[in-house]
């Protein structure tokens, strides 16, 4: 690379910590990976803290774009809901990466508190999402449709886990068809 921009160091913190999570956010490491000298990384984020959180906080805005996506490209909202495993899914077939929060939200008691607030927000956006498709859908009452909302996000973010615990994404698509069997996730 060799530029160095806030981007690519962004980029890199972002591959680094879906592989090793907050502790895998090494300035060297990611100083080689973007072709500059560690320090050069001080210059856009003075501690690690401040790169943690920024890459997480990018992170969770990258998924409400793509669950944005999801939800243009698909206007029927059964048909979105359907949908939503694919963000998860898509980090296991990226070198059976994982999603960034769910990672650093395993972390979450070693994470300093401006990281904490960018995972937090991260599942909040989600169940956000989830809870306004399944009251649109109908498939269960407004008042219902946060917890609904958390059971799949937690569901499917821990089928990730599983898969990624053994490098097998048909793990993950089991999973996830057995979710849909019992009703947790609309078939």
């Amino acid at each position: 690379m060799g530029t160095g921009s806030k981007e690519d160091i962004l980029a890199a913190a972002k591959r680094a910590a879906m592989a090793h999570g907050y502790t895998g956010l090494n300035f060297r490491d990611i100083a080689a990976e973007v072709g500059i000298k560690a320090p050069s990384i001080y210059h856009h984020f003075p501690t690690k803290a401040d790169l943690g959180a920024a890459v997480a906080k990018r992170y969770w805005e990258d998924i409400v774009v793509d669950l944005d996506a999801i939800s243009d490209q698909s206007p029927d909202p059964l048909g979105a809901l359907r949908r939503y495993p694919e963000i998860f899914r898509k980090s296991l077939s990226s070198d059976n990466r994982m999603c960034l929060c769910s990672f650093m939200a395993a972390e979450y008691d070693d994470l300093p508190d401006p990281v904490k607030t960018e995972v937090q927000a991260f599942a909040d956006v989600n169940v956000a999402w989830l809870s306004k498709l399944l009251s649109a859908a109908g498939v269960v009452k407004p008042k219902d449709s946060q917890a609904r909302a958390r059971a799949i996000y937690s569901a499917v973010a821990g089928a990730q886990l599983f898969a990624r615990g053994r490098s097998d994404i048909s793990i993950f698509d089991a999973m996830i068809d057995s979710y849909r069997s019992a009703g947790l996730l609309p078939a």
